[in-house]
Order: structure tokens, then C-alpha cells, then sequence
């Protein structure tokens, strides 16, 4: 890079530790529904505005020693480890993907490689946010995971164009569609667009009504009043993805059934293989792929055991990763999961004698476990399945 690398660590250190200081005002005001921009920040005891020189990362906690400087209240230890841990995360994974070299076929940083890692930190400074929120009031703003998602399709498409196309698909290192796979995408977006005209004309039923619209009466524990009859809830959410199922499957089979000579498919090959456009319809595919696995875990579980099983914000946050790290890989994650979660869960089972976790804090851990070991992943247990 002709800059020292230590200089440069250091760097990306101090930017992530600026981002974790924001992702601390998007975990407390997000839920509350407040603006993340005004008024500035404040002791939420006494109401005082935070001086900028008490309002440096890391430093500024630990040199106040955990207390505002104006009511001597305390500050919680949150916004030191969040600060902290967003600072190593994003050293972390410049660390890997440009000086150890973990993924085979990255592009160095100053020749576009920035791209790509830009990316996956705006992914991994969203999920670490939305984890927290997760952790502590048992939700998943839709907001955080639809942003990087937004992320996903924008950057995918720009980075199809800038950097080698044949190195991002060879190496999967940002979502790229194929012929087949961007006839799905563009189906399932008219199928999705039919499921929400239908949702606003009120021919089909939102599920779970009355808990979408007191979402931000934020009691720290799931929904379940009894209330609801859990299995036509879930026969609701089967209605609304219906038109995307099958819109996908007609666009896929009217492609396949297309020769090769055919004008249409001639001119859906040279669209569709477009670097810019197979990035966006990749990185769509993606976002379907995502929310389509834990929605049908989330619709299986609740017709199996009566109950609302995984929550629509664990949906949005694999949606969201997929847009990110392609369809492929976000099905690895969701299996790489609840490996992660066991331990867990089985503390929560005997110390607190509840099945209930939050289950976006393991997933947002696949994803991180696969973007980095995605290589050996493939190596060791996709590869031998195709020799």
C-alpha cells in the first residue's frame, strides 16, 4: 500500500471504534423510536448534552471511569465493549482478507479490494447493532436489516462494474447471477410486488396483526398472548408467499424453455450477464434465499408445535445477509448457527428454565464464521460432493 501497515491497522481501529460509538446511539434510540441524528447526545440521567471531549471512544469512558461527569451516574459498560469490539471487528477483518489472505482470489484494497470489505463491515457494524437490540429486548428492527440489504443490491451492482467480473464470480467474493438464478430473482420481485398490492387492497391478511402494530411497545420479552391461533397466523404468511413461489418458478421454467437461438433469450442472456446487472439480481436472489430458509423454518416450526417459531426480524436479518454474501453461502450460515447457539441455549434451559433465546446474534455469527472461513467451508465439504 506503500503505508505502513501498522499505520494503517491502527487507522481502521480508531474508524471502527467511531462507528461502534454510533451503533451505541442506534441501540438506544432505534427501539425507541427516536431520531439517530437530533438532538445530540445526552445523560439519559440528568439530561445534560455530552461535550464533545467526553464523547471520544473508548478514551473518554474509561478516563470518566464508567460515570457522567456532570451527575456522577453511571454509564453503562455497553458502550465501551460495543466501541471496542466494532474497532476489532473491522481490524479483524481487514487483517484477513488483505494481509493473511484468508479468501482466495481478494483484490487487494487500493485496486477495489475496499469495496468488498466495505461492505461487509457496513453488514457486520448493522448486525452487531441489531444483535444488541436482540439481546436485550428480543427484536430485530426491519429498519437495520432493509438498509443493508439496500447496501447489498447497490454495492453488488457497482462492484459487478468496477472490479474483474470473472474474479467475483470465480471466487464468490460478492453476490453474481447466472442465467437461471437471475430469472428467479426477477420473478420472485414480481411475485413480491403482487404480494403487497394484495396486502394494501386487504385481500390477503397481514399475520399476527395486532403485534405488528404495537411494535414499539417494547416489553423485552416475545409476543405470545394466547391470543392467536399460531397455525392460520402461519397459513397467512403461506397466502402472502405464494406469488413470489410461483412468479419465481413461471420466470425460471419460461427462460429454460427458451432455445438458445430464441431473439427473447438471446437478449435475456446479454441483459442478465451484464456485470452491473448480475450483481443486482445476485445480490437479490440472495435476499430471497436468505429470508426464504428461516421463513420456512418459521412456518414449519409454528404448524409443528402451535407456537410462533423464529421471529420475522431473524427472516429480514438472513434476507439481509444474503443481499451481502450471496445465496450460497447464506444457506451455509443459517446451518453454521445454531452451532453457535447451543451453548447458549442450553445455559438459558437450565439456569433460567426457558427455550427461548435470541436467535439473531448466533445467526449474525454464521454469517461472520462463513465470510471468513468460506474457503475451507467449500473446500472441505462442498467440492468433494461435485467430484
Amino acid at each position: 500500500m506503500g503505508v505502513p501497515e501498522w499505520i494503517v491497522i491502527a487507522f481502521v481501529f480508531a474508524f471502527g471504534c467511531c462507528i461502534g460509538s454510533f451503533l451505541n446511539v442506534v441501540i438506544y434510540r432505534l427501539p425507541l423510536d427516536k431520531s439517530l441524528v437530533k438532538p445530540p447526545s445526552s445523560c439519559p440521567s440528568c439530561g445534560k448534552f455530552i461535550r464533545f471531549y467526553d464523547n471520544i471512544p473508548i478514551f473518554s469512558w474509561l478516563i470518566l471511569r464508567g460515570k457522567c461527569r456532570n451527575c456522577k451516574a453511571p454509564i453503562s459498560p455497553r458502550y465501551l465493549v460495543i466501541e471496542l469490539f466494532t474497532g476489532l471487528a473491522f481490524v479483524g477483518l481487514f487483517y484477513l482478507y488483505f494481509i493473511a489472505n484468508i479468501r482466495a482470489g481478494m483484490i487487494p484494497f487500493e485496486q477495489g479490494g475496499w469495496v468488498i470489505w466495505g461492505l461487509h463491515i457496513i453488514m457486520l457494524a448493522a448486525f452487531i447493532a441489531a444483535s444488541a437490540i436482540d439481546m436485550e429486548l428480543w427484536i430485530i428492527p426491519f429498519s437495520i436489516c432493509w438498509f443493508v440489504t439496500a447496501a447489498g443490491i447497490i454495492m453488488s451492482g457497482f462492484g459487478g462494474g468496477y472490479l474483474d467480473a470473472e474474479i467475483i464470480r470465480g471466487y464468490r467474493l460478492l453476490p453474481s447471477a447466472g442465467v437461471p438464478t437471475a430469472s428467479l430473482a426477477v420473478g420472485a420481485v414480481l411475485g413480491l410486488i403482487i404480494s403487497l398490492a394484495l396486502l394494501a387492497c386487504g385481500v390477503i391478511k397481514r399475520s399476527y396483526e395486532f403485534e405488528n402494530e404495537s411494535e414499539s411497545d417494547l416489553s423485552g420479552e416475545p409476543v405470545d398472548d394466547g391470543n392467536y391461533n399460531h397455525r392460520l397466523e402461519a397459513c397467512k404468511e403461506i397466502v402472502f408467499l405464494l406469488p413470489i413461489i410461483i412468479c419465481s418458478l413461471a420466470c425460471y421454467y419460461a427462460v429454460k424453455s427458451l432455445g438458445p437461438t430464441n431473439g427473447v433469450y438471446e437478449w435475456w442472456l446479454n441483459f442478465s450477464q451484464n456485470p452491473v446487472t448480475a450483481g443486482v439480481l445476485g445480490s437479490i436472489w440472495g435476499y430471497f434465499v436468505g429470508c426464504g430458509i428461516v421463513w420456512a423454518v418459521r412456518i414449519l416450526g409454528t404448524l409443528g408445535f402451535g407456537k410462533e417459531a423464529m421471529g420475522l426480524g431473524d427472516v429480514h436479518l438472513m434476507g439481509a445477509a444474503g443481499a451481502v454474501i450471496g445465496p450460497f453461502c447464506v444457506v451455509l450460515a443459517f446451518f453454521v448457527a445454531p452451532f453457535m447457539g447451543l451453548g447458549w441455549a442450553l445455559s438459558q434451559m437450565f439456569f433460567k428454565k426457558t427455550r427461548q433465546i435470541p436467535y439473531g446474534p448466533f445467526l449474525s455469527l454464521g454469517v461472520f464464521t462463513v465470510m471468513i472461513l468460506h474457503d475451507r467451508i467449500y473446500a472441505y465439504f462442498i467440492e468433494p460432493l461435485f467430484v
